[in-house]
């Protein structure tokens, strides 16, 4: 069988094309395009309505090219979502997690409820964006009034390509609303803030079939294809695909860096919500014990700075070139959504640095958080870990894992770097049955890549 993986991230999304060969998982793209938020009316969005027509564009190329996949599943971040209203039509704009509409909104949940008492509940980290204040901020403006469902970002497209409406369970995780007990939507939160609980269906697991595509989306396309959800969260699959040992840790390095460990049951103690972990979802009810750190964003951005006159791989060559002792908090508000990245990093380093420098400082700075929060880490899990493994696009950074290695003295082991769509693909795989289970999985993706162990 073929399948596809349409893994859209914060910056841009691709069509990735998988089958199964002699215990190998074969992968070829076939389509790519941006995908930046826009400043509308004072607030900064998704492009909702574009993103669903690239999401057509890249399924007509595939058909066009002879290489119609049988099954597709779509993935992107997490915490944005959808709102629709009674006749099944969206409301309003895609809000982007970055944009400021939750400064009021956060202090107005916590009035009702404590974030210690969210966490203990949820075991969610605190983050601004969290999907349960976007939407207070919802409520606040009068949004909700129409609202009838509320759906994930890929839950809403996985709507547009079969009209059918359902929750995917590692995204919903993020909103900070589904109780890690219980692994549904908790109820007595819903009702202290006031949603509509109608906004709230049952949540379905990675694997399930959505259904077949519309009349109108197999007329554009020109076939027709089953939608799979995958772990519809980017990093749910992403560690999906990450060839683990028993003794390692995970970074999923992307525009975020989401550092951590698989675990059986979700930790909503005192100290993990002090050190703001975050339990988030897994397949078959598992967490993701992690950490949300800003991440190769703010590489992203001074490149974007410079007209993007320089490649990925030209930013690390400078920063090789240009070592020094400054270091910024890479979790600083600061970097959120700063008007421009490389003063307010040249700020917090209080340095006219070079671009190399400033660049150098970010990489360095990033691998020391990677190391402070392994340290956290096996504090709270009462464990040592020998190794960490780098998934995401960002292994392919050789001066960042290096510096990890460095700072963190662990085991560093780069790759795959295209975790999220192979996750994405043998999670569709393991719901049509020709892979058995994420053990089989992983040992596929293992055997398909080119997985390095930083010397």
């Amino acid at each position: 069988m073929k399948y596809l993986a349409i893994d859209i991230g914060a910056s841009s999304g691709r069509h990735i094309l998988g089958y199964l060969d002699g215990g190998k998982l074969v992968t070829e793209e076939i389509y790519r395009f941006p995908n930046l938020p826009e400043m509308r009316d004072g607030h900064l969005v998704w492009d909702a309505d574009s993103l669903f027509r690239e999401v057509l564009n890249g399924l007509k190329k595939a058909g066009e090219e002879g290489k119609k996949p049988d099954c597709v599943g779509i993935d992107t971040w997490a915490v944005d979502y959808a709102l629709l209203d009674g006749a099944g039509e969206r409301l309003g704009e895609v809000y982007c997690y970055r944009d400021g509409r939750t400064k009021a909104s956060v202090p107005s949940v916590h009035a009702v409820l404590p974030f210690a008492a969210l966490y203990e509940r949820t075991g969610i980290q605190f983050q601004p964006f969290n999907t349960v204040y976007q939407l207070q901020a919802d409520k606040e403006s009068g949004k909700l009034q129409k609202a009838r469902r509320m759906l994930m970002l890929p839950d809403y497209l996985h709507y547009l390509l079969t009209g059918t409406a359902l929750q995917e369970y590692t995204n919903a995780t993020s909103t900070g609303m589904v109780n890690a007990a219980t692994h549904v939507w908790d109820e007595e939160i819903i009702a202290a803030l006031s949603f509509p609980c109608g906004l709230f269906g049952g949540l379905t697991q990675p694997g399930a079939k959505a259904g077949r595509f519309t009349a109108a989306v197999k007329a554009f396309v020109g076939y027709d294809a089953e939608v799979v959800l995958p772990a519809t969260h980017d990093t749910a699959s992403a560690v999906l695909a990450a060839p683990l040992g028993e003794n390692s840790l995970y970074i999923s390095s992307g525009t975020w860096s989401l550092l951590g460990v698989e675990q059986p049951a979700a930790h909503t103690d005192g100290r993990s919500r002090r050190f703001n972990y975050s339990n988030e979802g897994s397949v078959g009810f598992g967490f993701r014990f992690q950490k949300n750190i800003m991440g190769l964003w703010m590489i992203q951005q001074l490149r974007h700075e410079t007209g993007d006159k320089y490649s990925f791989a030209e930013i690390e060559k400078m920063a090789r070139k240009s070592p020094n002792g400054y270091t910024v908090n890479v979790n600083d508000d600061a970097f959120l959504a700063p008007a421009s990245m490389t003063e307010a990093v040249r700020e917090k380093m209080g340095a006219a640095a070079s671009f190399g420098e400033t660049a150098y400082c970010v990489l360095h700075s990033l691998a020391l958080c990677y190391a402070e929060s392994m340290r956290e880490l096996e504090e709270l899990t009462g464990r040592t870990y020998a190794a960490v493994n780098v998934i995401g696009g960002g292994s392919k950074n050789g001066l960042l894992n290096e510096l990890t290695a460095r700072e963190s003295k662990k085991r560093v082991i780069a790759g795959p770097a295209e975790a999220t769509a192979m996750g994405n693909l043998i999670m569709q795989a393991i719901g049509t049955g020709e892979i058995s289970g994420l053990a089989e999985a992983r040992k596929i993706v293992k055997n398909s890549t080119d997985i390095q162990e930083v010397q």
